[in-house]
C-alpha cells in the first residue's frame, strides 16, 4: 500500500475560554459578580487516523464537536498542542470564505492575491483568470471592492480560485451552503471532477445527501473525540441513532 497523504496521531488542540463571564445590566444593578469559568478546554483530543491518496472523507458531528478544528489542523492553519499531524501533500482549503481576501481590494486584485498566497505563479493566475471569473459568474464585478459583494458572491469567487489549485488535498467546510442551488450544483460537479482525477477530499457537512454523494468513508466526532472511523453509511447510521434521527 502507498504511504498515506495524511497521518494524525493522538492529536489534541486546546483553547482558552474567557476567564470570567460577562455581566448584563440586570446582573450589574443586582450587584452580582461575574462567574469564573474554566480556563481551558480541549476542542480535539486523542484523535488518530490516516488517509490514503484519493480517499473522500466525510466529517460528521454536531456543532462545536471539533470538525472545523480538525480541518484547520490538516490545513496547518493551527498546530496541535499534543500529538502529531503530518500532511505529506499540499492542501487547497475552502474553510472560511473570507480567508485570504482583503475587503478594500477589488475582485480582480483579490484573485491574484489569494491565488498567489496559495502558491500559484503570476503567469499561472493570468492563464487561469478568465476561467476563474467565468466559473464564479462574477465578470460584471471585477473592479468592485470585495467588501461590497454578497455572501453568495464571495463563495463563488473563493471556490473558483481554490478549485483551480493543483494541490492533491481539498478541504471543504460547509461554505457551499451559502450559495444558490444552481451554483452549488456547479461546484459539486467540479468536486466530482477533482475526485475523478485522484484528489483527496475532506468534506464537512450536515447534509447527508451530499456526504453520501461524495464520500466513501466517514469520521464521526463527538466532544472532540473520534467516535467512529468507517464506511460513510455506517458512520451516518450511528450518528443518527445517537441523536434520535430516524
Amino acid at each position: 500500500m502507498d504511504a498515506p497523504v495524511i497521518t494524525v496521531t493522538d492529536a489534541g488542540i486546546r483553547f482558552r475560554r474567557n476567564r470570567r463571564s460577562r455581566r448584563n445590566f440586570k446582573d450589574l444593578f443586582a450587584g452580582r459578580k461575574r462567574r469564573t469559568l474554566p480556563g481551558e478546554f480541549w476542542a480535539l483530543r486523542g484523535v488518530s487516523f490516516t488517509v490514503q491518496q484519493g480517499e473522500a472523507i466525510g466529517v460528521v458531528g454536531r456543532n462545536g464537536q471539533g470538525k472545523s478544528t480538525l480541518l484547520k489542523l490538516v490545513a496547518e492553519v493551527i498546530l496541535p498542542d499534543e500529538g502529531k499531524v503530518k500532511v505529506h501533500e499540499g492542501v487547497a482549503p475552502l474553510i472560511e470564505i473570507t480567508g485570504g481576501f482583503v475587503d478594500d481590494l477589488t475582485v480582480r486584485d483579490n484573485v491574484y492575491l489569494t491565488a498567489g498566497l496559495h502558491g500559484m505563479k503570476k503567469s499561472e493566475i493570468a492563464a487561469s483568470f478568465d476561467e476563474i471569473i467565468e466559473f464564479a459568474e462574477i465578470g460584471d464585478f471585477l473592479d468592485t471592492p470585495y467588501k461590497h459583494l454578497s455572501s453568495g458572491m464571495k463563495v463563488r469567487i473563493a471556490f473558483a480560485v481554490i478549485s483551480r489549485l493543483e494541490e492533491p488535498i481539498i478541504l471543504v467546510d460547509e461554505v457551499l451552503a451559502v450559495g444558490d442551488k444552481g451554483f452549488r450544483d456547479k461546484c459539486y460537479r467540479r468536486i466530482e471532477e477533482l475526485l475523478a482525477g485522484g484528489r483527496t477530499l475532506f468534506f464537512v457537512s450536515h447534509n447527508e445527501k451530499d456526504l453520501r454523494r461524495f464520500c466513501t468513508r466517514g469520521l464521526y466526532l463527538d466532544k472532540g473525540k473520534l467516535v467512529i472511523d468507517g464506511p460513510i453509511n455506517d458512520v451516518l447510521k450511528q450518528y443518527n441513532a445517537d441523536y434520535g434521527v430516524a
